[in-house]
């Protein structure tokens, strides 16, 4: 008899590398790759949690075998980590550029060959076909101050007014996960909540159900 595969929700996922020594890989992932110490286990250490974002990764004492090994992290602007990681004389293995699979990305060798890649997603679908579509006039009355933060999204993504939307509205149609029900990065997120202190916009995102003229 054959048992039905669950459904499982995995809420985190830990990369572990080990190394010779805790506490110099700690600190090389600290001051020289941007990354953060949130624990170290044992005196002298055997374990040390360090984190990028809300990303955790292990590095446990042992024997290092970066041969075959590589770990990949999606970031909010792989160029500005890129040029932090460059100015600290961190070995480049790859140069970054735009991947056919829609993602821009670089990588780098640790203090025991560990290659670690960091890239973040491009705008639009790699590689696609282009989509022939046609367009018609939906009479749209937005609030004043959310209007003009979209003229100025628009305008610092590249895009018109009418793509912008259509981003948005195409996002919010699909389920909630990582990359799809947003479709900002984590930079543009941040600099959306610019937009809503320049253009004084006090209200959250369900402010729309207390409108009124």
């Amino acid at each position: 008899m054959t048992t039905a595969t669950p459904k499982v929700d995995c809420e985190q996922f830990h990369a572990s590398l080990p190394v010779s020594d805790v506490i110099a890989a700690s600190d090389f992932y600290r001051t020289k790759l941007g990354f953060w110490v949130a624990f170290t286990s044992g005196e002298p250490p055997t374990m040390a949690g360090v984190n990028l974002g809300n990303v955790q990764m292990f590095l446990e004492l042992g024997t290092p075998n970066p041969k075959g090994c590589s770990v990949y992290f999606v970031v909010g602007d792989a160029d500005e980590l890129y040029e932090f990681h460059r100015a600290n004389g961190v070995e480049i293995v790859v140069t970054p550029e735009d991947r056919p699979y829609g993602i821009r990305d670089y990588t780098v060798r640790d203090l025991y060959g560990y290659h670690l890649t960091f890239g973040h997603r491009l705008c639009g679908g790699a590689d696609e076909p282009p989509l022939k579509i046609e367009r018609v006039d939906v009479p749209v009355r937005l609030e004043k101050r959310l209007a003009a933060l979209l003229h100025d999204l628009a305008e610092h993504k590249g895009m018109s007014l009418n793509s912008c939307l259509e981003e948005i509205l195409l996002h919010t149609n699909e389920p909630l996960g990582d990359g799809v029900a947003s479709p900002h990065t984590k930079k543009t997120l941040n600099y959306i909540q610019e937009l809503k202190k320049k253009h004084s916009i006090d209200y959250d995102s369900h402010a729309s159900y207390r409108f009124v003229e």
